[in-house]
């Protein structure tokens, strides 16, 4: 029984998908969020994943519109000398 115990214990341990994190908080940051996590009930931990996650996705959008704005200034080039040789074979008929 010890034997399975202890290959069940390892097989846990190695699927284990979470990291251990230290952080430093600033206090009146660590104290809002103690008095929040009191009302709502939440798992500290659970709330900082779900902040991280929320920031996490904010960080994705901020990186996507950044690219989007640069690769758009590349195309307008194109696009606005585009828009000129159509409007001067408007004007040719």
């Amino acid at each position: 029984m010890i034997n399975i115990l202890k290959i069940y214990t390892f097989v846990i341990y190695y699927l284990n998908i979470m990291k251990t994190v230290s952080l430093k908080i600033d206090d009146s940051i660590f104290g809002e969020t103690e008095k929040i996590l009191a009302q709502i009930k939440k798992p500290r931990n659970r709330y900082i994943n779900e902040a991280i996650e929320f920031y996490n996705k904010h960080q994705r959008k901020q990186i996507l519109e950044k690219k989007l704005k640069k690769e758009s200034g590349f195309v307008k080039a194109d696009s606005m000398s585009v828009l000129k040789d159509f409007e001067e074979v408007d004007y040719a008929d």
